[in-house]
């Protein structure tokens, strides 16, 4: 992300010794926050712990995937890839097809758990739009895991040449987390790349004027980019970087790109085509040293401007809740004045690991709608009626009537049994709430401004651990 005058630029575009300085560092935090960067993840970063200790996830598929399809591998290179054994297996008459649905049966019957490098990333909160150039799920589960507690809140979308799928709005007016696999997801179709043939038809099929996902591009083309443990060859690398920026790379331009993998560097012809025409990007001799390093230089940078320099860091930014509600929630009932409030509930909660599920887009009306919202309560482990001035104030309202859904799933409850959990954002006195009797037969709990005493949040974790006993 060099910001230094042309005049000097050429020859210190690339870092030499694979680290930066402390400027390079604190100007990419600042884009970072301006939300004007995108990751782009590759292998490197998949790290797993396999039976004979951690690997690559790639390479031991490739190993996996030679055993199913009963390829001899005696006279492969090591280490193995997926495109030597697909294409050994289709040099014997294999059906292609097979490869894809053998390899997705491989990742089915051995879940993984995403690397520290990818929390890591799920963690950076400002970024809302990552790119994958891998098939696998672990972004997306890493992203989940960190950001919503499990729930499969991230929004998942695939290219495929056959079936262009773009963003669904401008990166701008994402309401939640996107990871977009450029190169396809894992299916028992052969619309991902695992060989160097699939990858050919990906990148044309990306550069057809007629098969581009523009707004995906667009955003791409105007933002900064991290490309994290890619295994792009020299060439292709290139190719990737002039595709992806749609412009000759000596052209000049206000965004740059940072590669940060184990191989670029050593690449003396790659390092030497950077220097002399791509002004703007920088190497970093390492993925995950890389991503520990930012993760460690963010969550400095968070803690200072949540603290002004001291105390605990605030909780995460508010995340969107999701379209649906998942199973074991709390739903949390609000008049839509009080949303400010309520996101402040849902985040503190959430930070706590906990599942937390309100409509945000407060429809009020429509038979479909009110089924939905009957259905959710009727699933939901707690409800949560948030007491205010404005429920005070408001004698009508699509809130009241899931207040009265919910007593009505009290009256098949045991005595005791507890569902309810009322709270109130203000000062509004108890006796006087404007709430089914049902609940002021329950301690309303002050939560000011959405921020719940740390006992609230305690009792709601105990009583989750109840359930599941």
């Amino acid at each position: 992300m060099n910001t230094a005058s042309p005049a000097g630029a050429a020859a210190s575009s690339i870092v030499s010794n694979g680290s930066f300085d402390d400027d390079v560092w604190e100007d990419l935090l600042n884009y970072i926050e301006e939300k004007r960067v995108v990751p782009i993840i590759g292998p490197e970063l998949l790290k797993v712990e396999t039976e004979n200790g951690p690997r690559l996830l790639l390479g031991w598929i490739a190993e996996k995937l030679a055993v199913r399809l009963n390829v001899d591998t005696s006279a492969l290179p090591l280490p193995l890839t997926l495109n030597d054994v697909v294409c050994t297996y289709l040099s014997n008459r294999g059906r292609r097809e097979e490869a894809y649905t053998r390899l997705r049966t491989i990742m089915r019957e051995t879940p993984f758990a995403p690397s520290l490098a990818l929390r890591q990333l799920a963690e950076i909160t400002d970024f809302n739009l990552y790119v994958s150039t891998t098939f696998d799920p672990l972004l997306e589960q890493a992203i989940n895991q960190v950001r919503f507690g499990g729930a499969p809140n991230t929004d998942v979308i695939a290219y495929a040449p056959n079936r262009v799928v773009d963003l669904p709005v401008e990166r701008d007016d994402l309401q939640r987390p996107v990871v977009y696999h450029l190169l396809g997801r894992l299916s028992a179709s052969p619309t991902y790349v695992i060989s160097d043939e699939d990858l050919l038809e990906f990148v044309c099929a990306l550069q057809s004027e007629h098969l581009t996902p523009e707004k995906l591009f667009h955003a791409l083309e105007h933002s900064h980019l991290l490309v994290i443990g890619s295994d792009f060859s020299n060439w292709l690398a290139r190719l990737f970087l002039r595709m992806i920026k749609r412009h000759r790379l000596s052209d000049p331009r206000d965004v740059g790109e940072i590669l940060a993998d184990s191989h670029s560097l050593r690449d003396v012809r790659l390092v030497s085509f950077l220097q002399q025409v791509s002004m703007r990007t920088r190497l970093f001799g390492g993925a995950e040293e890389f991503v520990a390093e930012l993760h460690r230089r963010w969550m400095a940078r968070r803690a200072a401007h949540a603290t002004g320099g001291g105390g605990s860091a605030a909780p995460l930014r508010f995340l969107p809740p999701a379209r649906e509600m998942p199973e074991n929630a709390v739903f949390i009932s609000y008049a839509r004045e009080d949303l400010p409030a309520v996101q402040q509930l849902k985040s503190t909660l959430e930070t706590a690991g906990l599942t937390v599920w309100f409509d945000m887009d407060r429809l009020e009306g429509g038979d479909d709608y009110d089924r939905k919202i009957r259905s959710n309560i009727a699933r939901c482990s707690f409800f949560i009626p948030v007491i205010s001035a404005t429920t005070q104030r408001r004698h009508e309202g699509y809130f009241r009537r899931e207040w009265n859904y919910a007593v009505d799933r009290t009256y098949g409850m045991a005595d005791g049994a507890v569902f309810v959990l009322p709270v109130c954002i203000d000062d509004t006195p108890e006796a006087v709430a404007v709430a089914p009797e049902k609940f002021k037969a329950v301690h309303f709990t002050r939560v000011p401004a959405g921020q719940p005493p740390p006992e609230f949040t305690r009792r709601l974790q105990e009583l989750f651990n109840a359930r599941r006993t």
